[in-house]
């Protein structure tokens, strides 16, 4: 079915050429209807073509390492996919189904390439859409990558944060409570059997007041650790939620099938029972 070149208009890849470049693209491609359910292409089939959805609902699915199903795109009116296997003419790495009723335009290498011989400059307008979306892609990809929160937090330590960690670990370590019973020890026993020369005699004035300064600035010390480690714990909670969120949607997906296999075997039982019985009346 030949495409109107008006419907080419709305394809941001296409969106920079000239009247004359989508009129020879126009005259090259063809449209394409899919019934809901209708697979447009599967993984390992060969990448003669890529598509443009206009209307309807398409889903891009690959198979991960766990043999799951993963939806890697949706693709909205005017998007493309299947493009990067027709460019190279190798098979396909996804799988692409209409969801439901779906009209896109399907484009070849022998498309572009007529595109290109008869009209030079639209391969530098095609070149700055797939730019912007390329870069959209990157920091799409930045968004959504895997985050250690331990490496993000690492990141954005400070001299000052180091050293608080280091006091609040050894602070809270049975090495520090013996080394410090010890000196404590060691420092009253010398004040007692120096008596009277004794330079802190009982009660231990001087050491007191070391005491009383040494937890005044070790306190303030272990609170500003604790606050780092409640935002790696936090963090840690926000990544939980995005992954927790993504199982949540393949689940969704799944009982979305789950319920189309079953609405696709009730539609056969029903076929089944309308089939007159062999050898009746």
């Amino acid at each position: 079915m030949p495409c109107d070149p008006q419907e080419l208009k709305h394809v941001p890849l296409f969106a920079l050429l000239d009247d004359e470049e989508t009129a020879v693209l126009a005259a090259q491609v063809d449209l394409k209807a899919f019934a809901p359910r209708q697979r447009i292409y599967k993984i390992g089939d060969p990448g003669k073509h890529a598509y443009i959805l206009l209307s309807g609902d398409v889903q891009v699915t690959t198979i991960d390492e766990d043999h799951q199903e993963v939806l890697v795109d949706q693709p909205g009116h005017g998007e493309f996919f299947g493009f990067a296997s027709m460019l190279e003419q190798t098979p396909h790495q996804t799988s692409a189904l209409a969801v439901e009723q779906a009209t896109c335009i399907e484009v070849s290498r022998d498309d572009i390439a007529t595109l290109l011989q008869r009209k030079p400059m639209a391969g530098m307008d095609m070149l700055t859409v797939l730019g912007h979306q390329f870069h959209a892609s990157q920091h799409l990809v930045r968004l959504r990558a895997s985050r250690n929160p331990n490496e993000v937090i690492e990141e954005k330590y400070t001299f000052g944060e180091r050293i608080a960690d280091v006091v609040a670990s050894f602070g809270g370590s049975w090495t520090f409570i013996i080394v410090f019973g010890v000196v404590l020890t060691v420092y009253t026993c010398i004040n007692i059997a120096l008596k009277g020369e004794a330079w802190d005699p009982y009660p231990f004035i001087l050491l007191n007041l070391f005491l009383s300064m040494l937890a005044a600035i070790q306190a303030p010390v272990i609170m500003m650790s604790q606050n780092r480690q409640d935002k790696k714990d936090r963090l840690r909670s926000e990544l939980d939620f995005d992954v927790n969120r993504r199982a949540e949607s393949e689940i969704q997906n799944l009982s979305r099938k789950l319920n189309l296999v079953t609405e696709k075997l009730s539609d056969m039982d029903d076929l089944l029972r309308e089939r007159p019985v062999a050898g009746g009346d």
